[in-house]
């Protein structure tokens, strides 16, 4: 079925055609389409590889897993922070989202979810309106809960036209006579 004997020859590779000119240009120099383009935007994440020390502030708008090590302030706060298992943060943490699964010292603070995963560890205060801890995680600190703020409901107007001292009370309803008979 198969020969073996053969060698496999190398077949030419033929570089892909040049799209239309306007079209985004990627990393390898060749364009994509459009659509390409927008699923490669939405799917934005950046990496911190293990051997990476960043010290100061970091701030971006991308989705970013960092497994190396982060000293300062971390500013992510309409993406995903995920702390991989090798990740080690000494931060304040400011995201849509963060995963720990490593080791995370300092506050973090999530407008929607922070989600200590099994080996993950955080020393800290947590703020966000969900917060999950898994079973085998570590976590030393409080947490505070509060939700998203709600529209504010207009109070009650303390006064009545004008008047100081608030509503003016009903007057009261006249005695009612005794029906005869009854």
């Amino acid at each position: 079925m198969w020969k073996r004997d053969e060698g496999v020859k190398p077949q030419a590779v033929q570089p892909p055609p040049l799209p239309a000119a306007g079209s985004p240009i990627t990393a390898s120099g060749g364009r994509t389409s459009e659509t390409e383009s927008s699923r490669h935007m939405e799917r934005d994440l950046v990496n911190i590889g293990k051997s990476i020390i960043v010290k100061g502030e970091l701030s971006g708008s991308e989705d970013l897993t960092i497994e190396g090590q982060v000293e300062g302030k971390i500013e992510l706060r309409d993406h995903v922070l995920t702390i991989g298992p090798n990740g080690k943060i000494k931060a304040q943490v400011f995201a849509k989202a963060v995963v720990v699964l490593g080791h995370v010292t300092g506050n973090v603070t999530a407008t929607e979810k922070v989600d200590v995963r099994e080996n993950g560890s955080v020393e800290g205060d947590l703020l966000s309106p969900r917060v999950a801890i898994a079973e085998g995680a570590h976590f030393r600190g409080s947490i505070d809960m509060q939700r998203k703020a709600e529209p504010a409901r207009p109070a009650p107007s303390p006064a009545v036209e004008g008047k100081p001292g608030g509503p003016i009370p009903p007057p009261p309803a006249p005695p009612t006579p005794p029906v005869p008979g009854r």
